[in-house]
């Protein structure tokens, strides 16, 4: 049975819809989505929350990465809806089926406070998203298999940006696509801020396939730059925020130091779930246990560890009390930055626990990146312009890194308690004489 049949003969009597805060509603029309939807690997995703630490800053920012992944297919189901209606010639409808299940599985494989769990226990979301997709042990894959046994390899070449055509890839992973055009607004909405408005409905509007990829019909060029625009302050105020890294950092600190206890043979309690992570052994199958629940449980068991280091770490994320930061000139502070290292280290912190630099920066914009392809224009005789060329807005983004790199501390060294004003002066005066004298002159937080 070809795709085209399958998807045919797959339709829903009914279509079924889950109500979004975001999208309105999120339409379902194929039984296949809707298993996919209810396997063990996609309902996991209710369990991570979909901005880490973004919640410790921004309240209400408590959506989950499945939210986002049903936010993704649906703004990819009006946009293939679309192109069948109004573009038949360019759009390969046999194409449907790839890209929807692409859209709903492309976060498929994050882990609790991805980034961050990522970086101590050197998993990679994207790779465990394929396996996922590939594994014949996952339902996901059994699911996919229905259509033919080739397809889990079909919806995979996407995620990893092999497929044969272009316009799929574009759909889910370019400068502008559903993935990004979900998570701007849905961010915006759960943490409060406006940056991320946009307006959506009249890109939906102004989308169009050609036969290379994706374009946007050139009168909508305002619309694009106010998504442009709305990603470059995202970015700025609300994934770079200063306290979101300051408990990233704290987290990270301490499953550092959870994962030196166990090596030394000392981690205490030890916590089941995590042992294949810590012995770099784990299967797929122990990565699908891992949610954010698993994670912040083990982090309390870990307040009461008689490991000190740890235990404070523990109690300083789980009760949200970060490390906190300056900024500094990198390629200029660095012998400064280790000079306050070294002062914090005098201490009884330990200098490697509770000092670290972290770095943020974003391509708003790039028409050079050879790994995305640039935002095309179409004008009504079909030829195209690269936008950064006809717009100043767009220019003025474009090629440039935006963020900053900052050196967490522990918080005393910036705010001082007048309770314990005398417990380390001398340490505290060096500190804030580099601060403020030295090359490092940028306010804390």
């Amino acid at each position: 049975m070809c795709v085209q049949t399958f998807e045919k003969s797959d339709r829903l009597a009914n279509e079924k819809v889950f109500k979004d805060p975001v999208h309105d509603y999120v339409h379902v029309r194929h039984q296949l989505i809707l298993d996919l939807i209810d396997t063990r690997e996609v309902q996991r995703l209710r369990r991570i929350k979909q901005l880490g630490t973004s919640q410790f800053t921004f309240h209400g920012a408590e959506h989950s990465r499945f939210s986002h992944s049903l936010g993704v297919y649906e703004l990819t189901r009006r946009i293939v809806d679309m192109f069948e209606r109004n573009y038949p010639d360019d759009w390969d409808p046999s194409m449907r089926l790839v890209t929807l299940c692409a859209a709903l599985l492309h976060d498929v494989g994050h882990g609790p406070f991805s980034h961050t769990f990522e970086k101590i226990f050197e998993t990679d979301h994207e790779a465990i998203t394929t396996d996922i997709i590939l594994s014949e042990e996952t339902e996901v894959n059994a699911i996919l298999k229905r259509v033919s046994l080739d397809f889990p390899n079909q919806v995979a070449s996407v995620i990893t940006k092999e497929h044969s055509n272009p316009q799929v890839i574009q759909l889910i992973s370019s400068q502008i696509d559903a993935d990004r055009m979900d998570y701007l607004q849905r961010d915006a909405f759960f943490t409060g801020a406006t940056y991320g408005a946009f307006d959506l409905s009249r890109i939906l509007r102004v989308i169009r396939p050609y036969k290379d990829g994706i374009a946007f019909q050139y009168q909508g060029l305002h619309a694009v730059e106010d998504y442009i625009v709305s990603r470059f302050q995202m970015y700025m105020q609300v994934y770079f925020h200063p306290a979101s890294r300051g408990m990233e950092v704290t987290l990270d600190r301490l499953l550092y130091r959870a994962k030196q206890l166990y090596h030394d043979g000392t981690l205490y309690p030890l916590f089941p779930l995590l042992d294949p992570f810590f012995k770099e052994e784990a299967t797929l199958d122990d990565y699908l246990k891992l949610d954010d629940g698993v994670l912040q449980t083990a982090i309390i068991l870990w307040t009461d560890s008689d490991d000190a280091f740890l235990s404070e770490l523990s109690s300083m994320f789980l009760n949200r009390k970060p490390l906190k930061s300056v900024t500094f000139e990198k390629g200029k502070d660095e012998e400064i930055v280790e000079i306050l290292r070294d002062i914090v280290g005098k201490l009884s912190y330990d200098k490697e626990l509770y000092t670290l630099t972290n770095s943020s920066s974003d391509l708003p914009y790039d028409y050079k990146l050879k790994s995305k392809t640039p935002i095309q224009l179409m004008h009504s005789d079909g030829t195209l312009v690269e936008i950064s060329t006809v717009s100043a807005i767009v220019k003025s983004l474009s090629g440039i890194l935006h963020g900053d790199h900052r050196l967490f501390v522990p918080k005393e060294f910036l705010e001082r308690d007048k309770a314990n004003i005398n417990m380390f002066q001398e340490e505290y005066d060096a500190f804030q004489h580099y601060i403020k004298n030295g090359a490092i002159t940028h306010p804390k937080d």
